[in-house]
């Protein structure tokens, strides 16, 4: 019975030693097929990378792009432009790197190096202004080939792309900033573009400063054009684009400049309140108010571009500064109103030298200026009502407007 166990014993071994040298060998067969076959894809003798797939053939080489936006980082109206971060990944159909069931892989991983060996196509962003490709600390792209003769290549790039912004609403805008992909020498005959069938642009968890944005605001569509007959110029260029919607925050706005201009507006209104014949504090208070409000808006046009069209922006500030202006005004004519009494009894003296009947022409005196400094004192008085309710009446129209028009 020993012997019995003891024979069972080294057979187990000896079967799984026998599975273990088999597995071991068949991993080592598989590399080597995969070693294999990447270098009979790859002959120049069979594949020529400088050849479109089907370039021979009567229909063009159908490309599929799909974009992973990795993040917005800088959106600048003064130059018309935005910047992001991107997996830009492309997929085609090459019948001639098909390797079928040479191996068990679902797909090849290309090395670096190997990339340079295959066929990629010649896309460009049309509205790029600035780009470069990541090289730490290697080449940022990747290849796979599949059985089917699909090529999968996707690379990181740092884009900085022109957007052409209607600021006519800023703050409370949106913007439509697109992404224009093209082919730069192959002609729709050579070449197609389409955006990827589900998730044609993704968007990770992006967190923007001033701006909000998601997958669902994204419109797609082509824009192949034509630049010319020539055989030089020759024909019409794929081209697809993406429209990113950029709706804008105002919170930021609210904090920075209209609170302060409102604050602003309100503390010329002080005025009102003060003694008509406090002379220097008025004036100190209206030209302190109008500085202020110049100056803020003048920062604020200091980010924007140099637009021929009136903005949101400018509508704001500029009825807050004639606001503030009517304030500074409005004591200008009240002081002169009181300073007529001075005028009258200057006359009315140099008469009662002159007349007998100085007592009359002293009273009359008297009489005037009260009756001009009552209608000093009332202008400031209506003054106190009607630009508040005012100022309330445009910001309900402006808000309104700006928002919902």
């Amino acid at each position: 019975m020993g012997k019995f166990v003891k024979s069972a014993s080294s057979l187990d071994l000896c079967v799984m030693l026998v599975i273990y040298l088999n597995t071991f060998i068949f991993t080592t067969a598989q590399d080597s097929t995969r070693r294999e076959i990447l270098l009979d894809l790859l002959n120049t003798t069979k594949y020529d990378s400088n050849i479109a797939p089907d370039f021979e053939q009567d229909h063009p080489t159908n490309v599929s792009v799909q974009i992973f936006i990795i993040n917005i980082h800088s959106i600048n109206e003064a130059m018309m432009e935005y910047s992001l971060d991107v997996f830009f990944r492309q997929s085609w159909l090459d019948p001639r790197l098909v390797y079928g069931n040479r191996s068990t892989l679902p797909w090849l991983e290309l090395d670096a190096k190997l990339i340079d060996k295959v066929w990629v196509p010649d896309t460009y962003f049309a509205n790029e202004k600035r780009a470069s490709f990541h090289t730490v600390t290697v080449p940022n792209k990747l290849m796979h080939l599949y059985r089917n003769g699909t090529v999968l290549y996707s690379m990181r790039l740092s884009l900085t792309l022109s957007c052409h912004m209607r600021l006519e609403k800023f703050p409370m805008d949106k913007q439509k900033c697109p992404i224009i992909i093209a082919s730069y020498a192959y002609t729709v005959e050579n070449i197609v573009f389409h955006w990827h069938p589900s998730r044609p642009i993704i968007m990770f968890r992006l967190e923007m400063p001033q701006f909000d944005t998601s997958n669902d605001d994204v419109d797609y569509s082509k824009c192949s054009k034509e630049y010319g007959k020539t055989p030089v110029e020759g024909g019409e260029f794929a081209c697809i684009s993406a429209q990113l919607l950029l709706k804008r925050q105002v919170g930021y706005y609210i904090v920075q400049i209209f609170l302060p201009s409102v604050m602003i507006v309100v503390l010329s209104w002080v005025s009102f309140w003060v003694d008509i014949d406090a002379v220097p504090a008025r004036i100190s208070l209206g030209v302190l108010t109008v500085l202020t409000m110049t100056t803020q808006s003048s920062g604020t046009r200091l980010s924007l571009p140099m637009v021929s069209y009136v903005k949101a922006i400018d509508v704001w500030m500029a009825t807050c500064m004639l606001f503030v202006f009517a304030s500074l005004l409005e004591f200008a004519y009240v002081n002169v109103l009181s300073r007529r009494k001075h005028a009258i009894k200057k006359s009315e003296k140099i008469e009662e030298i002159s007349l007998k009947n100085g007592e009359q022409k002293v009273s009359t005196a008297s009489a005037h200026s009260t009756d001009f400094k009552r209608k000093a004192r009332q202008v400031d008085k209506v003054s106190r009502f009607v630009c508040p309710i005012s100022f309330l009446i445009f910001n309900s129209v402006y808000w309104l407007y700006y928002i919902y028009a």
